[in-house]
């Protein structure tokens, strides 16, 4: 029983590997390829969220596989992350300008530029979501898919749309209207932020 689990796990990690473009076994087996499967396999996070994590472009991830082979595969999500990625950026949401900071004691601060903005967060381990509560805003949920060096933090469209104009001091009605329609374009998608671990 235990030599088959082991080479199922060694066949999922073969086949994502080859996804990531993994150079050697070395790189197959690095630690975040195996939290990775691990988080797959379980559908749980096996790592923290408390730390600095820092923007590195958008994030993009389809609800079901059947609404990602009906949105034409992995050629629409590029497209789509593509396309978040042009928008975020003339929010000024950029690599290094966009950060967030999770503390143990459950508070925690999003930084993008030089505004800084702080709030409690809870993490609930059953669902993978968590709940970011501002001062001045109702909190928004978003999913979290998190390895020990790299976090995507997914929403619902409406809430990132809702997140984006209070974060950023520059609102363009003509930017929120494009992400929106973007992501009415692919229903079922949501939407989100790609950060790594400073």
């Amino acid at each position: 029983m235990k030599k088959s689990v082991f080479w199922q796990l060694f066949v999922v990690m073969l086949l994502l590997g080859s996804n990531s473009q993994a150079q050697s076994l070395k790189d197959l087996f690095n630690k975040d390829n195996v939290e990775n499967i691990v988080n797959t396999i379980t559908g749980k996070n096996t790592a923290s969220m408390v730390g600095t994590w820092s923007f590195s472009g958008s994030a993009i991830e389809f609800e079901s596989d059947n609404l990602l082979q009906a949105a034409g595969g992995t050629v629409a999500a590029t497209a789509a992350e593509s396309k978040l990625n042009e928008q975020l950026n003339k929010f000024g949401i950029t690599e290094g300008k966009l950060a967030f900071t999770f503390n143990a004691d459950s508070t925690f601060n999003a930084r993008l530029g030089t505004r800084n903005m702080g709030g409690t967060y809870s993490y609930d381990e059953s669902t993978g979501k968590v709940n970011l509560k501002f001062a001045k805003l109702v909190g928004i949920n978003a999913k979290v898919n998190c390895t020990s060096s790299n976090m995507d933090l997914l929403f619902n469209s409406d809430k990132l749309l809702d997140l984006i104009t209070f974060l950023s001091s520059k609102s363009s009605n003509t930017t929120l209207q494009t992400i929106s329609s973007l992501a009415e374009s692919y229903d079922g998608m949501m939407l989100g932020f790609a950060l790594k671990k400073e």
